[in-house]
């Protein structure tokens, strides 16, 4: 039996590089994609040298034509798409919603929300024709409860958790699930972007999470590799939150 064809988005930092790594532990063959070539060429060569199979392929997800060429281009290699994690997004600007205005929801919007349809359409309509497929998005507590100076961002995250319900209904009868991860604060560059490079915001931030941390990125993979593994069959149109008890208060 082949192993798994994977295709991660967002892949060259935080939670995507992790998730990379963690699937080519598993055997995974993997494609890879940012909009960074340098690095992405050398994620690809990190991969290849754990003994699998890699490609890295530049794409901007806000752009249909690179994301349909980033779907066909993986299938053209490996002649199907097992499992795909979208996990390209941004963060946006943090200000008060009264300064918050249409680029910079179009910034934020564009990458999370509009970045994730068109992966789910391309994806989508490789999987229902092989009458299997996992997807996993990358979705966050902020699609789960507010966030007072984060609106966009927030709302970006909820409207992937819409997605995430509805594309899995589309895909349940046809043997294609789509699902989501939904992280707390993660030991990232993009929390501390999140919170302004206050170390001090941070930490209270932090203090008020149960588990009085944040997540690993390595934790987060691996609970992607479990929701989108054949071990989580009957699992589809859910958001798996993963936030050190945050949300249980």
């Amino acid at each position: 039996m082949n192993p798994l064809v994977v295709l991660v988005t967002g892949a060259l930092t935080g939670i995507g590089r992790a998730t990379a790594l963690a699937f080519a532990q598993e055997g995974a063959r993997i494609v890879v994609s940012g909009r960074r070539d340098v690095e992405g060429q050398a994620l690809a060569a990190e991969l290849r040298r754990l003994g699998v199979e890699a490609e890295f392929l530049r794409a901007d997800v806000r752009y249909e034509s690179d994301v349909r060429a980033l779907v066909d281009k993986t299938v053209e290699r490996f002649g199907r798409l097992d499992i795909a994690v979208n996990n390209a997004g941004t963060e946006g600007v943090q200000a008060p919603i009264t300064e918050q205005g249409a680029d910079d929801y179009a910034a934020t919007f564009d990458t999370n929300v509009l970045g994730t349809l068109l992966s789910l359409k391309h994806e989508m309509r490789v999987m229902l024709e092989q009458g299997t497929g996992s997807i996993v998005n990358l979705s966050s507590i902020a699609g789960q409860v507010g966030f007072p100076g984060a609106s966009i961002y927030v709302a970006s995250k909820h409207a992937i958790e819409g997605l995430t319900k509805s594309a899995a209904l589309e895909g349940a009868a046809a043997g294609v699930r789509v699902n989501a991860v939904a992280p707390g604060p993660v030991q990232t560059e993009m929390l501390d972007r999140f919170v302004g490079g206050d170390q001090q915001a941070k930490a209270g931030f932090l203090s008020i999470v149960p588990a009085k941390r944040a997540a690993t990125v390595d934790e987060i993979a691996q609970t992607i590799i479990f929701v989108a593994s054949s071990k989580a069959a009957y699992l589809t149109g859910q958001s798996i939150t993963i936030d050190g008890g945050f949300t249980a208060q």
